[in-house]
């Protein structure tokens, strides 16, 4: 037997693969709308209406957490393990208060991803999320935005190849590397969330429901470079550097804990020994 290999605690099966996708989908419209329809179209008149798309991607949010649940069995070492490491992520968050991007949650969430596999990675990177936002305070219409974008981020440090046979300084470069663009697609999604509803009025690099696509495609570079690329650097280089550094010894200890909980293993009960009555 390989004890090498990866055990996942939570698989994409059909119905949380499907929910996912779906997710996924309205997620990109949600984020991406203003350069998904013409200045004509009347989605821009509805601006004001966003709350209702992040209710709805709340649900779906949550219908893919139940759904990845249910369907992989997920058992309760794996459940205590989604807790522990949701909890670590939430208590990392606020350390520097996101200031110059020092957001060490983002590294774990790579390794977690990594070890644990895409399914598990986007399951713990939702709830960490909503963990982080119930502690902080955090809680507004902007969050099952956060949710989806750092489900996507763990999802996708799970997705990497050689999971099961790259080791050593080629994975952890690898990982250092996933971490460094991710952290920068992390704050240029994000930034879309909140971009469409500044008040063209407000700035030169506003949103402007009226303009072309590539008018408005430069004013969000515009916006990106001015308002959070120092940001985004910021937590690019803290990730890869805990990466680095915390990376092998974090790694050994999520596969350690993993192996010895053994998430896929069926739990069995062993048939009670029942004595019959001597003379019956």
């Amino acid at each position: 037997m390989n004890t090498q290999r990866q055990a996942r605690a939570v698989r994409l099966g059909p119905r949380s693969l499907a929910a996912l996708v779906l997710v996924s989908v309205v997620g990109i419209a949600g984020f991406g709308w203003p350069f998904l329809t013409p200045p004509t179209s009347q989605l821009s008149a509805h601006a004001q209406d966003a709350p209702w798309l992040f209710a709805g991607l709340l649900v779906l949010l949550v219908a893919v957490v139940a759904a990845a649940i249910s369907e992989s069995g997920l058992g309760p070492k794996a459940v205590a393990m989604l807790g522990v490491l949701a909890a670590a992520g939430a208590a990392l968050r606020p350390i520097g208060a996101g200031t110059a991007g020092i957001e060490p949650m983002f590294f774990l969430m790579v390794l977690s991803g990594r070890v644990l596999g895409p399914g598990f990675g986007f399951v713990l990177g939702s709830v960490t999320m909503f963990a982080s936002a119930l502690l902080t305070g955090g809680v507004g219409p902007w969050l099952p935005f956060q949710m989806l974008a750092m489900g996507w981020f763990a999802m996708g440090a799970g997705l990497l190849p050689g999971p099961d046979r790259l080791r050593g300084r080629g994975e952890l470069a690898m990982l250092a590397g996933y971490g460094f663009l991710a952290a920068f697609a992390y704050g240029t999604v994000m930034n879309l969330a909140g971009w469409p509803f500044m008040s063209a009025l407000a700035s030169n690099v506003a949103f402007d429901p009226h303009a072309p696509v590539a008018v408005n495609l430069a004013r969000f570079v515009a916006y990106c470079v001015a308002t959070s690329l120092g940001w985004d650097l910021g937590r690019a280089v803290v990730t890869v550097v805990l990466t680095l550094v915390l990376g092998p010894a974090v790694l050994r200890a999520l596969r350690r804990a993993t192996r010895r909980a053994a998430f896929e293993t069926p739990v069995t009960f062993e048939t009670p020994v029942t004595f019959e009555a001597s003379g019956k």
